[in-house]
């Protein structure tokens, strides 16, 4: 090892103050820190803007339908959501548990809601996120699939004739840096803004609303679970891993980066805030990008941290063989069983 990386591997090692101790009052350690991660994040409004939402779009599928609807979230921008529907439900007024479903890089929510790049019914493979909000509307559940902040309709002008996956992440990020924000806080505080819509639609059950998330949108579902209690529910696939052993052991997206977030917690701890709420864990054998030992290795230290919170029945993870993609084989049964 070089004095270089002996250098920056101190540096980086987490400093553990905000680590979950045995016996430490669960609330006062999830209070603090949940201040501190909100700081590290760039912070959010103390006011919330109008939702002021607006229908773009309605369209028939199988079983269900298909709403682009598009919202306000910070003052100034405006996010577009798929909400799909069950048709039962659409029919009957009733309400039924709801699933915020973050895509990871792509091209945004029509990645996972069955359709092509320009929107046009899914004709080839689905790739890596499985067209997942997909399955879960087919399982009942109402979902809302967020355009996160930099994918799709959502890039930089001078980003929108690039490929369809091309992201505009990186201008994004290091301009909201230089001000002292991110853009992982930014997708954060735009998903709580999606519960604070979800919450108004008669079809969701305020009670019962879960995420699930993949790869970049395994880092929104988690830190918004951790941050945001009404998310009830939280799937984290390709994503749950150690700062260590992941973000800082090879080349990531700049949206991952986040100022001073080692001097709060390691990955683990910061995930662990949303114990003793059900939270699932998908990880795949082949994952090149937040490896499976790591994977293991943040499960462990999860299981701790359930332990002491009373709550172990409530955590659970499938290690499925398969590479950086969601899994669905047990999350979507599990989802049933804790929403």
């Amino acid at each position: 090892m070089s004095d270089i990386e002996s250098y920056l591997q101190k540096q980086t090692s987490p400093r553990g103050r905000s680590a979950y101790q045995a016996g430490q009052a669960l609330e006062q350690w999830r209070s603090q820190l949940r201040t501190r991660i909100k700081e590290r994040l760039g912070g959010f409004p103390t006011v919330a803007a109008e939702l002021n939402p607006v229908l773009l779009e309605r369209t028939s599928c199988d079983g269900y339908i298909r709403e682009r609807v598009e919202i306000t979230t910070y003052a100034g921008l405006r996010m577009p959501i798929y909400m799909l529907i069950p048709n039962e439900v659409s029919a009957t007024n009733e309400s039924r548990p709801a699933i915020v479903a973050c895509h990871g890089h792509g091209y945004g929510s029509r990645e996972i809601s069955g359709m092509e790049p320009d929107g046009s019914p899914r004709r080839g493979e689905p790739g890596l996120h499985k067209d997942f909000a997909v399955a879960l509307v087919q399982r009942g559940y109402v979902v809302a699939a967020p355009e996160l902040l930099g994918f799709g309709d959502r890039r930089l002008e001078e980003d929108r004739d690039a490929a369809p996956g091309a992201s505009s992440c990186t201008k994004i990020a290091a301009h909201l840096l230089m001000t002292g924000q991110t853009l992982a806080g930014h997708r954060i505080y735009e998903t709580m803004r999606v519960l604070d819509y979800v919450t108004t639609r008669p079809e969701a059950d305020p009670a019962r609303i879960g995420s699930m998330g993949i790869s970049g949108g395994g880092l929104v579902t988690a830190f918004t679970a951790a941050l945001d209690e009404r998310c009830r529910a939280a799937v984290v696939s390709g994503y749950v891993s150690t700062f260590q052993g992941s973000i800082l052991d090879r080349n990531h997206c700049l949206d991952n980066y986040i100022p001073g977030i080692l001097r709060e917690a390691e990955l683990p701890d910061i995930i662990g805030l949303i114990a003793p709420r059900p939270l699932f864990i998908e990880a795949g054998s082949e994952d090149q990008v937040f490896p499976l030992s790591t994977a293991k290795e943040a499960y462990a230290r999860l299981t701790e941290i359930y332990k002491q919170a009373d709550a172990q029945k409530w955590l659970d993870a499938d290690f499925f063989r398969g590479g950086h993609e969601i899994s669905g084989a047990k999350s979507y049964d599990w989802l049933d069983n804790v929403l």
